[in-house]
């Protein structure tokens, strides 16, 4: 049933942190499918998080790399399994490619990587990047890099660049037009 065996941290704390707040008003409101998970108090190993984001990013590209007017891409993890269980996208009919839904699918998931580690460095999200999706939600927000101050435990200052909502980004256009043989 568990495919990671025996299961050892439970309780607080294999689960801590302020989760289940906004979840509906962080992505979509009412227009989009929501599988239930909350962003708040998750790392970017959690895919309530991370693949909530990379479908935000494969929708978008889709869409702009003309493959289709409108999206909803879904994806299905079993614990302890990188690799998704599966991955759905609905086009709603409104795709512009001799494809049925079933068929970008299988594209989408050979184009974009979707193990949770891939996630993360695809779309840098283990950068210090999530205060600012506090407010205003996750999604829909302009990409932006800026540079963020830290002092250090020695009480060294510490600057970084980093680059906010990379997941609204449409940098993977030429790759889904390459992949869909889209000019």
């Amino acid at each position: 049933i568990n495919p990671t065996g025996k299961f050892v941290i439970g309780g607080p704390h294999g689960d801590t942190g302020l989760t289940g707040r906004k979840i509906i008003v962080d992505t979509y409101g009412g227009k989009g499918a929501h599988g239930g998970g909350a962003f708040s108090g998750k790392d970017p190993s959690k895919v309530d998080r991370s693949a909530a984001y990379a479908t935000r990013h494969i929708a978008k590209n889709l869409v702009a790399a003309g493959v289709c007017d409108e999206v909803l891409v879904q994806v299905s993890y079993a614990i302890g399994v990188a690799k998704p269980m599966g991955i759905y996208v609905n086009t709603y009919g409104t795709a512009k490619v001799e494809l049925s839904d079933g068929e970008i699918s299988n594209l989408v998931e050979s184009t974009f990587d979707m193990r949770p580690y891939f996630i993360e460095q695809r779309l840098k999200l283990r950068n210090p990047i999530y205060s600012e999706t506090a407010a205003y939600g996750h999604m829909g927000r302009k990409p932006v890099m800026v540079e963020k101050t830290f002092t250090a435990p020695d009480g060294k200052t510490i600057k970084k660049t980093v680059e906010l909502f990379t997941w609204e980004k449409l940098d993977y256009v030429s790759k889904v037009k390459k992949a869909f043989g889209l000019k």
